[in-house]
């Protein structure tokens, strides 16, 4: 199984970034329809393609604490 982050959307393409930092561009019409920036996508040996909600919601998180650590940092000087 692999996985994907869209990155963005181009046209009719998602751009995708896997683990190792490579692209790909997806066409629209094979993804779920609840696909949108930023969410994990999994792609299965038989080549479905669904989004991980779970794996989502922690990277999305992850990035909040992040930037409130930044603005709060930016605030202090």
């Amino acid at each position: 199984m692999k996985t994907l982050i869209i990155d963005r959307f181009e046209e009719n393409f998602a751009v995708c970034e896997d683990d190792d930092g490579s692209f790909f561009a997806i066409d629209i019409s094979e993804l779920p329809a609840e696909a949108s920036e930023g969410d994990v996508l999994r792609l299965d040996d038989g080549g479905g393609i669904s989004v991980d909600e779970a794996e989502t919601e922690i990277r999305r998180s992850r990035i909040r604490e992040k930037m409130l650590r930044l603005k709060n940092r930016s605030t202090e000087n």
